[in-house]
């Protein structure tokens, strides 16, 4: 039996309830492909010449630190670069904050989805089961008498087959999206570092213990 009738088979016993955890885990994968494609070219964790460029701007070497920044491929470059070339413009620093917000808002983009995800697809495996429970009884009482003990226990498995599909849907979404929030906890809290350390130069120990190969 090929792996697409053995799915069309898990689809039969389950009914439209793991069809539709079959759709949502499809999805989820694709949001979680495309996190790590954005992260990657975002160049999320990965701030070694970022940091270097920080470390030089905080101990007053200003050209190297300009250098430094021109090779970094990290979403935050553009803002320091602004921050670098303009650092006693009024207001400034509220708008970076708010700049660095929406560049993070946009990593968070998709979390809210597998968050559903993950809490929806153990909701919906427990609903098939109940259908599956009571289609189980049902057939039971159409026996009447003549009740058959493998009758109910086929029912039941089935029956749970849904709640089983919703857990291996829910579990690994729980804990991809648990990974994507920490690092973006992390970018967070780097982000917030480099534009202080950029807009007050020499108040700050230096970044070198934050650098990520």
């Amino acid at each position: 039996m090929s792996p697409i009738d053995k799915l069309f088979g898990v689809f039969s016993l389950g009914g439209p309830v793991v069809a539709i955890l079959f759709v949502m885990s499809v999805l989820a994968l694709g949001v979680t492909l495309y996190k790590l494609w954005q992260f990657s070219a975002s160049g999320v964790g990965r701030h070694k010449v970022l940091s270097e460029s920080l470390d030089a701007w905080d101990s007053g070497d200003r050209e190297r630190a300009r250098a430094r920044l021109g090779q970094s491929r990290s979403y935050l470059a553009p803002l320091l670069a602004t921050a670098m070339n303009a650092p006693d413009q009024p207001g400034l620093e509220g708008r970076l904050d708010a700049e660095a917000g929406l560049a993070l808002a946009g990593l968070e983009r998709g979390f809210r989805f597998l968050d559903t995800v993950a809490q929806l697809a153990p909701l919906l495996g427990l609903f098939g089961t109940v259908l599956g429970m009571i289609e189980a009884f049902r057939s039971l009482q159409t026996a009447g008498t003549s009740v058959d003990p493998s009758l109910l226990a086929g029912g039941i498995w089935v029956a749970l087959l849904t709640t089983a599909v919703g857990l291996a849907v829910a579990m690994p979404t729980s804990m991809i999206l648990a990974w994507f929030e920490s690092r973006t906890a992390r970018e967070r809290v780097f982000a917030d570092k480099a534009l202080r350390t950029v807009l007050a130069p020499g108040q700050t120990e230096p970044l070198a213990a934050q650098r990520h190969a």
